[in-house]
């Protein structure tokens, strides 16, 4: 349930095609509804502007269902991260239509049309072809929330000429999510570039020197480029909510 959806109710009440009581049904799961081993955020939507999102990594697969289930007949977009192939079998026989990523695990589940959020473009840039499951999954965030996303794969400064050979697209995004593993470099480099926020993703791809991404993120977070800021390693989620919420209406 989101902002439109109130609003509706409250009009069919003040027009009589609805009865307070039936009203009331409607709301009464806000601002949360609790399932025993979750409380489900409903309010979420109307505070942020897109619902609570499903973090799957831990969860049974049995408690994943359930959950979908109570926020499915809420008829909101769903989004759940870290869920792996077996868990997303399982999920896909109750929810037909839900869509799996495998590459980023992210799974989707979409009851009407995503509205069009967004002023821009949001372009997704990934170093190496490593880093690409995360990136996806910031795509797959900012799809869902309601965003133009473009993506450009495999750039990294060690062969900086098929950065620049792809200018023009990189000049017309608003927002930029750039993910590197190794040594993190790329954010600077697009950074110095351009004059929209640049969000940067550090991931754990690289040798042992990068002690499983925190040398990306250090470099990252020592970036000498402004407009540059960072989220936690392999949170491609985190980049795709953040760069939805600057590039909105």
């Amino acid at each position: 349930m989101n902002e439109k959806d109130i609003k509706k109710i409250l009009r069919d009440v003040k027009k009589g095609s609805m009865s307070e009581s039936a009203a009331f049904e409607t709301l009464k799961t806000l601002p949360f509804e609790d399932l025993g081993f979750a409380n489900i955020d409903h309010h979420r939507s109307i505070r942020k502007g897109f619902p609570e999102v499903i973090y799957g990594k831990g969860k049974t697969s049995e408690q994943l269902i359930a959950i979908l289930k109570n926020m499915s007949e809420k008829k909101c977009p769903i989004l759940a991260t870290r869920i792996d192939k077996k868990k997303a079998a399982g999920i896909k026989k109750t929810f037909p239509k839900a869509k799996y990523y495998p590459a980023s695990e992210a799974l989707t589940i979409t009851n009407r049309k995503t509205e069009n959020k967004g002023i821009g473009t949001i372009l997704i840039i990934s170093a190496g072809t490593s880093d690409i499951p995360v990136a996806e999954e910031a795509i797959v965030t900012a799809e869902i929330m309601g965003n133009k996303v473009e993506h450009i794969y495999d750039v990294g400064v060690a062969g900086i000429h098929r950065l620049m050979n792809q200018k023009d697209k990189i000049m017309k995004a608003n927002v930029i999510v750039v993910v590197a593993g190794m040594e993190g470099a790329l954010p600077s480099v697009v950074g110095g570039l351009v004059s929209r926020p640049v969000i940067a993703v550090p991931t754990s791809t690289g040798y042992g020197a990068s002690f499983g991404g925190i040398a990306a993120l250090l470099g990252m977070l020592n970036s000498c480029s402004a407009g540059v800021s960072v989220v936690n390693i392999d949170n491609g989620f985190g980049a795709g909510y953040m760069a939805s919420l600057i590039n909105r209406k």
